[in-house]
């Protein structure tokens, strides 16, 4: 293990990392222009609490600045960088759920069981849910983890678009945006999917593929205001 690793893993280097990008990311809302799309969504959301709300992966680093009061727990993988952006969400008022997804199949690994089970908890007791929709390392495609936690929870998913008129994006598998401050923020939102307790495996296929395109949809248009493309709706 390289040197760079090891101090990555080490307790105190990861609590400074996080609370520097918590501060960087405070002072990146602080100095933006919140913008949400269509304008009476937060509402709309609000009225619907607990709810599901997912994001694509790259995309969710101002996240946690949608909840405002309300509750909310979000899920972080148990990998190294997710220790990090665990404490990033918890100096951000949010309580982290470690565990993931995994390619081919619901919550059955990398702690996947126990995350869906306390995600469950969460929204039974009136906790908001932040999840991004795709599985780590497959990008743009909704796992089917988020559907089956709907259609157990009996709770609406909101996809979800986010982005920053000034940012940085990298050449990574998740497209990662870095927000950057002193310019729009943009959230945008379609919904809700609801999913029948007693859906069947199409109905639930059915349920995926509205995900993926929602969160297109929303991405598409988020990222249209924040550049300026689109009028605000």
């Amino acid at each position: 293990m390289s040197s760079i690793k090891r101090m990555l893993g080490s307790p105190a280097a990861q609590g400074a990392i996080g609370a520097a990008l918590a501060g960087y990311l405070k002072f990146v809302h602080a100095t933006s222009r919140e913008i949400f799309d269509p304008p009476d969504i937060y509402g709309t959301v609000e009225a619907e609490m607990p709810v599901i709300l997912t994001v694509w992966h790259g995309q969710h680093f101002m996240m946690p600045f949608v909840r405002r009061q309300h509750r909310a727990k979000v899920m972080i993988s148990r990998h190294r960088d997710g220790a990090i952006n665990a404490i990033v969400a918890e100096r951000l008022g949010i309580e982290a759920i470690r565990g993931s997804g995994a390619a081919g199949g619901d919550f059955h690994r990398k702690g996947g069981v126990s995350a869906f089970n306390a995600m469950l908890a969460a929204l039974r007791e009136g906790y908001n849910v932040a999840m991004t929709a795709d599985i780590p390392k497959v990008s743009r495609v909704a796992g089917m983890g988020i559907v089956k936690l709907a259609q157990f929870s009996g709770r609406p998913i909101y996809p979800l678009g986010i982005a920053t008129q000034r940012r940085i994006e990298l050449d990574n598998w998740d497209s990662s945006a870095i927000n950057l401050p002193f310019g729009r923020l943009v959230f945008a939102s379609t919904g809700p999917i609801r999913v029948p307790p007693d859906a069947d495996d199409a109905t639930l296929e059915a349920a995926r593929q509205r995900v993926e395109h929602g969160i297109n949809q929303s991405s598409e248009r988020a990222y249209s205001i924040a550049d300026g493309r689109a009028p605000r709706g």
